[in-house]
């Protein structure tokens, strides 16, 4: 044990060094009282209800290479620069303050309704012990309370909350790393491995795909945007919607786990847009996708559980189908849509699904299928990689129509249209449905309607090698409408 004072820094959805807020202040504050400071990241019920498979993957690889940058930073050799512990996060910081002189505690904000409600506690309860409890800004660019429309209420509609923010001061510049840190170096009794928290995937490791594509942690983030800045920026504005073509940033997981902050992309893109004079506006349309998740993560804040309760009370009432069969054949990509098939079998093999094709496969399970939305977001939730308490609920409730700034349940995507217009040459349909790789391009996205000499020669038999469709078209457009009629009559 020392008697040096120690500041925890309590990690979260915050694993990075650089532009972390929470951390710079425990660098600051065990400096100034010649302290030293603690990491810990504690896998508790509230962090626990959060993971689904892909994410259980993806926090295990960050948190390691969390633990070799905070051992650089405070120039440790030891394997345990990051202490870890699984349990109550109240009953665990308690613990660490009581066995050891603990005189200040620190993290960075989360915003959902279980996460707020732990906090809150927390710092009641370390407060009244005479600590330093402070909680800092760091993963949304504004927050939920301070952007309200003109009579004070919280905004429901994107396109006005995004020029509310506009008008607000702009984002901070992002911060340096802390240019050292003196590190705790004692035992902490209770402290575990990664090994106990039992990430890895089982029974066998199925994320081969996941490795491929993505690589976790702060460095794998930095390389994500940098390359995304450099090669495929100026593309994003015309190309943004077609899977066919890499064109998004896929910097959505490393968001999701705070590997990298939205000052550290805001500002980047700006950079971008002022050395590229004429590229503003793909720029702009970049950065508003910012602000998309910045209004996801203020519904969050403001929602009673935006998981289960729907945002439009009328949807309370709607006469979802109990059907086992589709939602399984949705899930392995046997929907015989063939755009459906690929963006869900993307997703089982990479953990990742273009959002055009998320809002595709959605409409198909939530109106065609007429299967609750919540059976989609739970899928999803075990699935992406980028799964968060914010974005997936929020975008299952826009699908099904009965969210924030919601797409009007009437509006019903046809995956045919879609796919013709948004992967002309079914490329990426050819990527993930190999048994359709050799139908005409004319076909690729509607094969029902190929003739059997056309179906012959391409190597398909419907019904046999491609499923056909689950429902047709215009057939479960029409019940998905007469669905929605008899909820409202049923709402009153």
């Amino acid at each position: 044990m020392t008697d040096r004072p120690i500041a925890v820094m309590w990690f979260r959805n915050d694993l990075r060094l650089s532009d972390n807020p929470a951390l710079i202040a425990a660098a600051k504050w065990a400096r100034e009282n010649n302290g030293t400071v603690l990491p810990v990241f504690i896998l508790d019920p509230v962090i626990s209800d959060q993971l689904g498979g892909a994410t259980k993957w993806w926090l295990e690889k960050s948190l390691s290479a969390l633990n070799k940058d905070i051992a650089k930073l405070g120039d440790s050799k030891s394997d345990h620069a990051l202490r870890l512990f699984k349990g109550n996060a109240k009953t665990i910081l308690e613990r660490i303050a009581d066995e050891n002189p603990v005189q200040a505690v620190f993290w960075n904000r989360l915003y959902d309704k279980p996460s707020t409600e732990r906090d809150t506690d927390i710092k009641s309860i370390l407060q009244d012990r005479g600590l330093t409890c402070e909680s800092h800004k760091a993963n949304l660019l504004f927050e939920p309370w301070d952007v309200k429309t003109g009579s004070g209420t919280d905004f429901k509609v994107y396109s006005p909350f995004w020029r509310a923010c506009q008008k607000l001061p702009p984002p901070r510049e992002p911060h340096a790393v802390p240019d050292s840190v003196s590190l705790f170096k004692g035992e902490v009794y209770g402290q575990t491995n990664i090994t106990d928290f039992d990430l890895a995937p089982k029974p066998v490791d199925w994320a081969g795909g996941l490795d491929d594509r993505f690589t976790p942690g702060e460095q794998g983030a930095k390389d994500q945007l940098f390359d995304f800045i450099d090669d495929r920026l100026t593309d994003y504005a015309e190309m943004r919607d077609r899977p066919d073509h890499r064109v998004t940033s896929e910097l959505s997981p490393h968001l999701r786990f705070g590997e990298i902050s939205p000052y550290q992309i805001w500002h980047a893109a700006n950079h971008y847009a002022d050395a590229n004079p004429g590229k503003g506006k793909t720029a702009s349309k970049f950065i508003s996708e910012l602000g998309w998740r910045e209004f996801t993560h203020h519904i969050l804040y403001h929602a009673t559980d935006l998981r289960t309760v729907p945002l439009q009370g009328q949807f309370k009432h709607f006469p979802w189908s109990e059907d086992a069969k589709s939602l399984r054949a949705w899930q392995k990509g046997h929907t015989g849509f063939p755009i459906v098939d690929a963006g869900m079998r993307e997703l089982w093999h990479t953990g990742y699904m273009h959002n055009r094709v998320r809002m595709i496969v959605g409409s198909i399970l939530v109106k065609h299928l007429l299967i609750h939305w919540r059976d989609g977001l739970a899928w999803f939730d075990d699935t992406l990689v980028d799964a968060c308490p914010a974005n997936n609920p929020f975008s299952w409730q826009w699908i099904g129509g009965c969210g924030a700034d919601a797409t009007p349940y009437f509006r019903i995507f046809n995956p045919v249209l879609q796919g013709e217009k948004f992967d002309p040459k079914g490329d990426y349909v050819r990527q993930w449905v190999p048994e359709l790789r050799d139908m005409p391009e004319q076909y690729i996205h509607k094969p029902w309607e190929a003739s059997p000499l056309i179906l012959k020669a391409a190597g398909v038999t419907l019904g046999k090698t491609y499923p056909e469709p689950l429902i047709g078209l215009k057939e479960g457009r029409e019940r998905a409408l007469h669905a929605y009629q008899d909820m409202k009559q049923a709402a009153g």
